[in-house]
């Protein structure tokens, strides 16, 4: 499991193709220029890394593009400490973000495949969330809730309920919503009772499916 130079030169072009599209955020544009994209990756792909792609990963799944990330990592503004829920570990690449952030993550995978070998290749290259679970994520974490942001890295049908119910006031929710392509979408929860929704385009996700456990 290398990085060399080649690569941490390639992640620079990177960032700057993710700040060409509007990412600004510089915690974020650093975790994206830190972390090695090609190790979450298989090493027929490698070379394929750090273009700003999606690619295929197991059980048929994949890694997101990562302006994607960016632009979701963006939206959460993410404080260190925070505890953040995050729906679909996948290749574990966001969770990385997030951990760079200094959250405190708490993720859902619902494939089993993927849950084992995400959870111990973050161990092996050095990220630590505070808790991975083989679960469905329609049904969130109810025990380590409330939560201060959570995202979802699936394209949600509909808003799943115990999600929002599990923001705390003050929150942010990024959730991709919608069939194919899907809304990128944003809920700041306002009261026990309020939310508010701000919507920014057309984006790409894998499906986020139901009761698969």
């Amino acid at each position: 499991m290398k990085d060399t130079f080649r690569h941490q030169g390639k992640r620079k072009q990177l960032v700057e193709i993710v700040k060409a599209k509007g990412v600004s955020d510089e915690g974020v544009l650093a975790a994206i220029a830190k972390i090695p994209r090609h190790l979450f990756m298989d090493s027929s792909f490698e070379d394929h890394a750090y273009q700003d792609k999606a690619f295929p990963i197991a059980a048929e799944q994949t890694i997101s593009q990562p302006f994607t990330v960016a632009f979701q990592s963006e939206l959460l503004q993410v404080q260190p400490g925070e505890k953040i829920l995050e729906i679909g570990t996948g290749s574990g690449y966001q969770t990385a973000v997030l951990c760079e952030l200094g959250a405190k993550v708490y993720s859902i995978e619902r494939q089993q495949e993927l849950y084992v070998k995400t959870k111990r290749f973050l161990t092996q290259i050095g990220y630590r969330p505070k808790y991975l679970n083989f679960g469905d994520g329609y049904k969130g974490l109810p025990t380590y809730a409330p939560f201060d942001k959570i995202i979802v890295t699936a394209g949600a049908p509909f808003v799943p309920n115990p999600l929002l119910a599990q923001l705390k006031v003050g929150g942010r929710l990024v959730i991709p919503v919608g069939d194919d392509p899907q809304i990128m979408t944003l809920f700041i929860r306002k009261s026990a009772k309020e939310f508010e929704k701000k919507e920014f385009g057309e984006f790409r996700f894998v499906p986020m499916l139901e009761d698969k456990n």
